[in-house]
């Protein structure tokens, strides 16, 4: 059955040469992807505002249209709800993916344009599968079947004329009858929106499919594979779905999760490609399996900007294009896309690793990060140093938190971290101090903090009863999907929360 992917994969082989084209044309590329913005906009409400028809370069775009946050565009999305349109993007919208994300609203609501799902959504989901069989060309993928995990939220309707849900659960509400062929459980189970009872429907529908790929978030996917094998009684998932080959994975780091997913998939077959899809747009995915970063996917209907972290929080921040970013910094994202968002941040942070092609990792969030004494400490160093030190003492992290803690009377701190271990290190006191040197050779600026204690003293690992990250999810509504743990925070609003169902727990 492998003929039959080989067969069908001849069908990429245009698109995989119009990929490789990103590192020769970036500029060019994205040039075009802003002048067809602008034009299509330039009757809406929006872009009369903004007098796009008389934009004729990136300069005067930068200079004419400020840049946005949730906030500044909630209005508009209202009235969009409401059944206006032409507003910030001519097409009519029925559908928004609803989103945490970083704001002050318990829910934002995005607008998934017809255009957004096809240029954007949907040509990733297909250059995905593209460029895993450039990279796996025995392959069986279109043989045997997908499982895909998706949200927590069924799409609802917000009123006669529009419907939102989650992300996933708007691709799937409008993906190809085609793509269902070879997916599964069906698409009634996947939307389900309690997500206790729909882990359990997936495992009963999907113990007995031949499944060779996986895609979701890791913390969530793990949930899956554990009821699957606790379920059937089996050891490894390779035991029930023998031909598994690829996880798609993307919403959060894998490094913390990547020793638990080797260790119940223990097959060298088995391989795992990490995307970067949220409600606001596809962004970018990895085209190389040897190597972390992911290639930025120039051409879906996205123009990108980057604000320089240092310059986050001022009132007219440097914004740079593509052409002006360099390896090794940190960058606010800054997007305009075909789903009507204008140089909007969606709150998070990127640094290159490669500009010939355009490569990238996820630094974090613009609001998950903690910076209390100088130390510039982002996700993905706290992500890379629990995962070194998984490796040097054996443990296994589930999940994690850190917030400072500011000591009265002294002008220094440390960093508090609560951590639910799926395998406890023999010592917390070694695993802490591990940690801490792990930290100090990611991050320059921590270790300087850290220096004889001028600012930081060492920091503190407790231990987090088991199940607590899920229960304090559960009790704020927040099961499954695309929710996540809160890394890092610059406050302690997460950790205190979480410490308190610790001492309840314990206190009993």
């Amino acid at each position: 059955m492998e003929f039959l992917t080989k067969t069908l994969s001849l069908i990429f082989h245009s698109r995989l040469k119009k990929i490789d084209s990103f590192a020769r044309n970036a500029d060019r590329i994205q040039q075009q992807q802003l002048k067809s913005l602008l034009t299509e906009a330039r009757n809406t409400e929006w872009g009369i505002k903004y007098d796009y028809k008389n934009i004729t370069n990136y300069r005067i775009f930068r200079e004419r249209v400020p840049i946005q946050i949730y906030d500044d565009i909630k209005p508009y999305i209202k009235r969009m709800i409401n059944g206006e349109r032409n507003l910030i993007w001519p097409s009519a919208v029925k559908w928004f993916a609803k989103s945490s994300g970083t704001t002050n609203d318990k829910s934002k609501y995005l607008p998934v344009t017809s255009e957004i799902l096809q240029r954007c959504h949907y040509q990733g989901g297909k250059d995905v599968v593209a460029l895993y069989l450039r990279q796996n060309p025995y392959s069986r993928f279109f043989s045997k079947k997908g499982l895909i995990l998706g949200g927590s939220h069924s799409p609802s309707s917000l009123n006669r004329r529009v419907n939102c849900g989650d992300l996933s659960a708007v691709l799937l509400q409008n993906i190809s009858p085609l793509v269902n062929l070879i997916r599964v459980p069906e698409k009634k189970i996947i939307l389900m929106s309690e997500w206790e009872s729909k882990i359990k429907a997936i495992v009963d529908h999907t113990i007995n499919e031949d499944v060779c790929n996986l895609s979701g978030v890791p913390s969530w996917m793990l949930v899956l594979i554990k009821s699957i094998l606790q379920q059937t009684g089996k050891e490894y998932l390779t035991d029930v779905w023998p031909n598994l080959e690829v996880f798609f994975h993307g919403g959060i780091s894998f490094e913390p999760y990547r020793s638990q997913y080797q260790a119940l998939i223990p097959s060298d077959k088995m391989h795992y490609m990490e995307t970067y899809n949220a409600s606001e747009g596809f962004f970018a995915l990895q085209d190389d399996l040897s190597v972390t970063a992911m290639l930025l996917m120039l051409d879906y209907g996205i123009f990108f900007e980057f604000i320089p972290v240092s310059e986050r929080d001022k009132i007219n921040p440097i914004v740079v294009p593509l052409e002006e970013v360099e390896v090794g910094k940190n960058y606010a994202l800054v997007i305009t896309t075909c789903g009507g968002l204008w140089r909007y941040q969606i709150g998070d942070t990127v640094r290159f690793t490669s500009v010939s092609p355009y490569k990238i990792v996820i630094a974090g969030r613009t609001k998950h990060y903690i910076n209390a004494f100088g130390e510039e400490l982002m996700v993905d160093n706290a992500d890379k140093a629990i995962s070194r030190t998984c490796a040097l003492t054996g443990a296994k992290v589930k999940e994690y938190t850190a917030a400072p803690l500011f000591l009265l009377n002294k002008a220094k701190g440390r960093h508090q971290w609560l951590i639910e271990f799926e395998k406890a290190p023999d010592s917390i006191d070694k695993f802490s101090a591990l940690l801490d040197q792990s930290l100090k050779d990611l991050n320059s600026d921590y270790e300087a903090k850290r220096y004889k204690e001028i600012s930081l003293q060492p920091l503190e690992v407790m231990v987090a009863r088991p199940g607590i990250f899920y229960s304090w999810l559960k009790q704020k509504g927040k099961l499954g999907g695309q929710h996540k743990i809160p890394r890092l925070s610059n406050d302690r609003t997460y950790l205190e929360e979480l410490l308190s169902l610790n001492r309840d727990v314990f206190s009993l």
